[in-house]
């Protein structure tokens, strides 16, 4: 008897023609996107394109009128339980950055071109300290946690700012690298000037750490 769930088998051959679909959707540049066009796409016939877009279009990933497809609202909801998950993850590292430096402590998203974070924790044992709030957006290019993004794999492992998304306030962010889909910083704020040569290198593996957490 055939294990079909076996890696190679046809259980896995399906599974990956209905991921390498999913993507051919979301990579479309109009509207919704034509069988035929999903068929090229993914090296496929039509009549498996269509066998394909049945379970996927009930549990609502994709919408399908006639022969246009396009993305469905049920991604809507898978995506929200991201952010939660990744807080799940980050926020006990956070913990240990935010205590070690005495700074609050962040994990920032990119979304577009714009940066939100979506976990914070503070220090317990400093008198002042910045409130970051979970879910604000800023330009990509302004704040540390935006500048670490942007910056190279062969550039500089943290980006600094002072005073750019609120008066007196200093950054430090490094960018969370190799994550698949996934733009993220993890940065600390303080109302005290930061010396990032002592608060980088904290910085750096506390990026790391959260990397390997989530792959």
């Amino acid at each position: 008897m055939t294990d079909k769930a076996a890696p190679g088998g046809e259980s896995s051959l399906t599974l990956q023609r209905g991921l390498a679909l999913l993507q051919a959707v979301a990579d479309t540049e109009t509207e919704a996107v034509s069988i035929s066009e999903l068929a090229t796409a993914i090296g496929a016939s039509r009549a498996a394109v269509y066998r394909l877009l049945a379970p996927l279009s009930e549990r609502g990933l994709i919408w399908r009128d006639g022969t246009k497809v396009r993305l469905g609202l049920g991604l809507l909801v898978l995506a929200s339980r991201v952010f939660p998950q990744l807080r799940a993850v980050a926020i006990p590292i956070l913990r240990e950055l935010a205590e070690t430096v005495g700074a609050t402590a962040h994990l920032s998203v990119a979304d577009g071109d714009e940066v939100q974070p979506v976990a914070v924790v503070e220090p317990s044992w400093t008198s002042f300290h910045v409130g970051y709030r979970v879910g604000s957006k800023h330009s990509i290019g302004r704040g540390a946690a935006g500048k670490a993004l942007l910056l190279p794999v062969d550039g500089p492992q943290w980006a600094e700012s002072t005073g750019e998304l609120e008066p007196g306030a200093s950054g430090v962010a490094a960018p969370v690298r190799d994550l698949h889909g996934l733009r993220a910083s993890v940065g600390v704020v303080s109302l005290e000037p930061l010396h990032a040569d002592t608060v980088g290198p904290h910085i750096v593996r506390t990026a790391e750490l959260i990397a390997a957490a989530l792959r």
